[in-house]
């Protein structure tokens, strides 16, 4: 119940309490040691307001009103659970030291502090056992050198407090419903899902299923969206359904294989093998049952492309024992190759090589989503783009939400070449190419724009009176979750948000598993044409408006590295913080590894890490070993922004420093800086366009306001995919 709790708080921002007089979520009933009268929880419940200040987090005034009612012991023990969580969300639930303890002050230069090192190596009481010579020092493992050599209650001693600010964050959190009602709101906004979740949401919404099927009652615990679009998220929620005994919610082959991958504990993402368990009876009956009403002839098309994956599962369920149940037996035959069955790629894909563009039309008329996922290919080769845009009409009827918005924002960068065309699998590794596609006309794009606006407007829900906070503007739209993780702060890919403070610090930690694991923090930064670089990292420890905090090679405990910036001294305006994995684990197997930054203003002083100034925060666990979280850029009116790419890079095995991957990072940033995402500013004129109808009010806002009129819907970046049409 304590993680339910925990995934509310930390998704929603809302503390989920009964709405009875005693009740917190699983608390106890008031009154236990202060005669039951109320509102002698409420000095406990400031008490608890201005610990969560210090974390930079604030009760609103309905919870505080709330919590007030409580008493002492209940407010005590939820406050306990509220801050770990909240603590955990900003980066706070860590000791964060620095090698440098009075970085950013008193830094030494980087040849300063290498001699050093050397010379307490050879002719200190400590000196080194190498047998040195000039080319046998391992400067790396020289005494002292990538391990704290202060305790953290000494960098505590070395600096002064933190001077609040009215700048410094405040996120507030609002008083939600009981636990079962915040647990299943939260449960259908992620299984109704029309874009792909991460893999921590996709983690939560299993939980989520599992605890709604057990806990609510009927007809609560059957509940699902109305549509699923997604399918890994319906593979989870029918994981849990079949498990429950309750009906699937099937249409497709591929769905079934996913059920069974995540009912084994698999991946439902198909990305890699599952070792498939033995399934009971019951479990055999109800997979075969749901494959025999999909498997239609045209549907035994999709099963060649996953044909090992299938004869694997078919060991386990023994469809032979099923005479009653033909066509779920037919999936199998085709696996085993021992049925024909020709999907449609491979005939679309046939025409196309062939040059029958029309041919290749008319397949894909039968499915709208991938007619409109070629319609760049189908425009370049065909000789009648009337004829393919008609069809995209056709298509665009039929077609998710999701791939009109993808397509809308392709055709849009269409306009003009790219720099480089930029391709992100699920794993957030991204890689460029030159852009060598022929244009395509201006009318056509035109024509094709126009067509996918109007469907798109005809499906945007009717908001009634549109309030937009203007931060909001630039937030692109989630059409894909997948490469960024949960956390604080966190907006989709090609988002932008400005900058605001003297002083930029970003900031890495992370904590090994079972091997010495050495991350390093470094800035890759760029003049206006992404050239001339000038570095910060472990070999570079600062220039003249940044520095290092020093470099740790282990963390068995625990480890955070820091990079200051004066951004009013910068001289450079692209500046792009990285984490290498220089030697032992990569990101995904760490014990934990995030990244983060931070603004303040020079007077503030306080410690390397104060969480109230933590402006955004998030896990890595990328499939690269380069992480690029984000970059930060100085416009023509000299305000700095920060831009969301969520990308890794291949990087090396081992051995990854900034200088080693300049031009990969440099034109990968670039292609995403200029690339046109499509934002909230494109839904907004949209609706605008259309007007509202209804007398209610909607907010889109980076939080949810405290002042908003009752009945107002609420949308924010945690939210934002619920807007994309379905």
């Amino acid at each position: 119940m304590d993680n339910l709790e925990s995934l509310v708080i930390t998704r929603r921002l809302r503390v989920p309490l009964d709405a009875g007089p005693g009740g917190a979520s699983g608390g106890a009933s008031d009154g236990a040691s202060d005669g039951g009268r109320p509102g002698r929880g409420e000095v406990a419940a400031r008490q608890l307001d201005a610990a969560l200040l210090t974390a930079g987090f604030a009760c609103s005034p309905a919870l505080l009103e709330r919590l007030s009612g409580l008493s002492v012991e209940h407010v005590i023990d939820l406050g306990l659970r509220i801050l770990a969580a909240v603590r955990e969300l900003a980066g706070d639930h860590v000791r964060h030291n620095a090698y440098f303890i009075d970085f950013p002050r008193n830094v030494p230069g980087t040849a300063e502090f290498w001699t050093s090192l050397m010379w307490r190596s050879l002719l200190g009481p400590d000196a080194s056992d190498q047998a040195v010579t000039p080319r046998t020092l391992n400067l790396l493992t020289l005494p002292d050198y990538g391990s704290y050599p202060h305790a953290y209650a000494d960098l505590l001693a070395a600096h002064a407090e933190l001077i609040p600010l009215a700048g410094d964050r405040v996120t507030v959190l609002d008083l939600g419903g009981d636990l079962r009602s915040e647990a299943r709101e939260l449960y259908l906004s992620l299984a109704g899902s029309r874009v792909p979740l991460p893999a921590e949401d996709l983690a939560a919404l299993r939980e989520l299923a599992v605890y709604c099927a057990e806990h609510l009652p009927e007809p609560a615990a059957g509940e699902a969206p109305e549509h699923i679009p997604v399918r890994e998220n319906r593979a989870v929620v029918n994981a849990a359904r079949l498990a429950a005994g309750l009906p699937l919610l099937v249409d497709t082959v591929t769905d079934v294989l996913r059920l069974a991958c995540g009912a084994s504990g698999g991946d439902v993402t198909l990305a890699t093998a599952t070792r498939f368990r033995s399934f009971r009876r019951a479990e055999r009956r109800a997979l075969l049952k749901a494959l025999d009403a999909v498997a239609t002839d045209a549907a035994l098309g999709d099963v060649p492309r996953l044909r090992e994956p299938w004869k694997r599962l078919g060991e386990r369920l023994h469809p032979h024992e099923y005479p009653h149940l033909p066509r779920a037996a037919h999936v199998f035959d085709v696996a085993r190759g021992e049925r024909p069955a020709r999907g449609l790629g491979g005939r679309v894909e046939t025409a196309l090589a062939a040059g029958r563009t029309d041919e290749a039309v008319e397949l894909l008329e039968r499915s709208p989503g991938a007619l409109l996922r070629r319609l760049d290919h189908l425009l370049r080769t065909g000789t009648d783009p009337e004829r393919v845009l008609a069809a995209a009409a056709q298509a665009a009827r039929a077609a998710s939400g999701r791939v009109l918005l993808s397509l809308r924002e392709h055709l849009h960068n269409r306009l003009a070449p790219a720099a480089g065309r930029v391709f992100v699998n699920r794993h957030g590794r991204a890689w460029t190419s030159a852009d060598t596609r022929p244009p395509l006309s201006a009318g056509v794009l035109a024509q094709a724009a126009g067509l996918l606006d109007e469907e798109i407007t005809r499906r945007l829900p009717d908001l009634g009176t549109l309030v937009v906070e203007p931060a909001m503007l630039d937030v692109a739209l989630p059409l894909s979750g997948k490469a960024a993780a949960p956390g604080l702060g966190m907006l989709p890919r090609g988002s932008t948000a400005p900058v605001e403070g003297e002083l930029l610090r970003f900031f890495v930690h992370w904590r090994q598993t079972a091997r010495r694991t050495d991350y390093d923090l470094s800035a890759l930064m760029l003049d206006d044409a992404y050239g001339d670089p000038e570095y910060i990292s472990w070999t570079n420890y600062t220039n003249d408006f940044a520095t290092y905090s020093g470099d740790l090679t282990t963390a068995a405990q625990g480890a955070s590295e820091f990079i200051d910036v004066v951004l009013a001294r910068a001289t450079r305006p692209v500046v792009i913080p990285q984490v290498n994995v220089y030697d032992g684990e990569p990101f995904d197997q760490a014990a934990e590894a995030f990244f983060g930054f931070m603004t303040r203003d020079l007077v503030q002083q306080g410690l390397p890490f104060e969480p109230r100034t933590v402006r955004m925060k998030s896990d890595l666990r990328g499939a690269g070993s380069v992480a690029l979280p984000l970059v930060f850029l100085r416009g023509g009116d000299g305000r700095w922004r920060a831009k969301w790419l969520h990308l890794y890079l291949k990087g090396s095995p081992a051995f990854n420093q900034v200088e080693g991957n300049r031009l990969s990072t440099a034109l990968l940033v670039r292609s995403i800086v200029e690339r046109e995402y499509l934002t909230v500013r494109h839904l907004a004129a949209l609706l605008a366009r259309r007007g509202g109808t209804g007398d209610h009010t909607t907010y889109l806002g980076l939080q949810a306001p405290a002042d908003a009129p009752e009945g107002a819907r609420v949308y924010t970046p945690a939210t934002l995919h619920e807007l994309i049409p379905a």
